[in-house]
């Protein structure tokens, strides 16, 4: 599906607009398919969002919340992306326990818990052997670099097609990440992208002849959505180009 690019003024008008394509998205699924599945993204661009979301009237029974990808540290560590969520949004709810799925950071090793992650996914969609599981929503940030999720610039994780959650690698530190064969079966797709140092990679991405395995967002194609979703500093360059 072609990607529809929306900008916004300010980072203030980029989180409302969020806040509200993704509540209707959730009321969709939900309207369709009785629930919701919706993984998120961490880092301080989507934490605004998520602190609104906290203020939202839904039917938190009928959402399962999951992530993209994670660092391997504690839940309580400043850096996970579960905490960070969990703080701003989740406790604020009444959200069922059972309905958050964190990834697991406690295993003794990393490819054991992206093993088990794997294993969760399956297990709640129900999946059958060899088909790929369809998330809702999945929400993607993007770093200067042009990664998303935990799939780094010229990485294996980029090249993973036989498994749903790999181990991303950000300078020797190992991530648990998503890969690209789930994120492109997703229904919607939604990028939130904010700030100036993005526009080197975004003018990349969306070159006749990018590279993905240089810019990997530029990977991300769902069979459902795809919206980027940027504020006016990240998306300038995009926007001279297009008028």
């Amino acid at each position: 599906m072609t990607p529809e690019v929306l900008v916004y003024p300010d980072r203030p008008a980029l989180i409302e607009a969020a806040l509200a394509l993704i509540i209707e998205r959730i009321l969709t699924a939900i309207n369709e398919r009785q629930s919701c599945t919706i993984a998120l993204s961490g880092g301080s661009t989507p934490q605004p969002l998520y602190a609104a979301l906290a203020g939202a009237d839904l039917p938190w029974q009928q959402i399962q919340i999951f992530w993209g990808d994670e660092r391997y540290v504690a839940a309580t560590d400043p850096d996970s992306n579960y905490g960070m969520t969990k703080r701003v949004w989740l406790d604020l709810v009444p959200i069922p326990a059972a309905n958050i799925h964190p990834m697991p950071t406690g295993l003794a090793q990393p490819q054991l818990a992206a093993d088990d992650y794997d294993r969760q996914i399956v297990a709640h969609f129900g999946s059958e052997a060899g088909s790929i599981p369809v998330f809702d929503i999945i929400l993607l940030g993007m770093g200067d670099d042009g990664h998303t999720a935990s799939l780094f610039p010229h990485t294996a994780a980029l090249s993973v097609r036989d498994r749903l959650v790999t181990l991303g690698d950000k300078d020797g530190q190992p991530r648990l990440t998503l890969t690209f064969p789930i994120i492109n079966q997703a229904r919607s797709v939604i990028f939130l992208i904010s700030g100036a140092s993005k526009q080197t990679a975004l003018a990349e991405i969306f070159s006749p002849t990018g590279d993905p395995t240089a810019y990997p967002s530029r990977g991300v194609a769902p069979q459902g959505e795809l919206l980027w979703l940027l504020d006016a500093a990240a998306g300038e360059k995009l926007k001279s180009e297009g008028d």
